[in-house]
């Protein structure tokens, strides 16, 4: 049996190379501060389960990405289940008063285009690698890529310009 000491560095760890990532994927897909950091906490409480083996780097963090991406989609269907109160998280979240707001176009996309977008330009994942993560063709993510992109333009243009 693994000492309680070993993971809990094994978490500060996970935490520390990754916890500012999936925070961002977490926000961008749920649209909430509070949501997003609960989904963080569960994507590590999911590691330290599953204590998984990678081969390397690159290969831990596209796990916590898939990990934290499904618990998101799991909360997002309870939300659906469930409906509550919207709260207006987005200005909480802006990160200065002159936001061009680019995040809130964001956060009105369909989650699809949301989520490959947060992952080729936020996160630099390549296409392929988006395409493991999210179980779809790479040339799905080029469409989902454009498409994004254009409903980003459009969304943008109509309410910021």
């Amino acid at each position: 049996m693994e000492k309680p000491a070993r993971r809990a560095d094994d978490a500060e760890t996970v935490v520390r190379l990754y916890g500012d990532a999936l925070f961002r994927l977490c926000l961008v897909m749920l649209g909430s501060e509070a949501d997003a950091e609960d989904a963080v906490q569960e994507t590590v409480m999911k590691y330290l389960q599953k204590a998984p083996s990678f081969e390397g780097p690159a290969h831990q963090r596209a796990w916590l990405i898939t990990v934290a991406k499904n618990e998101c989609r799991d909360m997002l269907r309870a939300r659906r289940r469930h409906p509550q109160l919207s709260l207006t998280c987005l200005e909480d979240a802006s990160l200065d008063e002159t936001d061009s707001g680019i995040l809130d176009a964001l956060m009105s996309l369909p989650e699809k285009y949301r989520l490959v977008l947060v992952l080729y330009y936020v996160e630099e994942y390549r296409v392929q690698d988006i395409a493991r993560i999210i179980g779809r063709s790479p040339s799905a993510v080029k469409m989902r890529l454009q498409k994004g992109r254009k409903l980003l333009d459009e969304k943008y243009r109509k309410e910021y310009l």
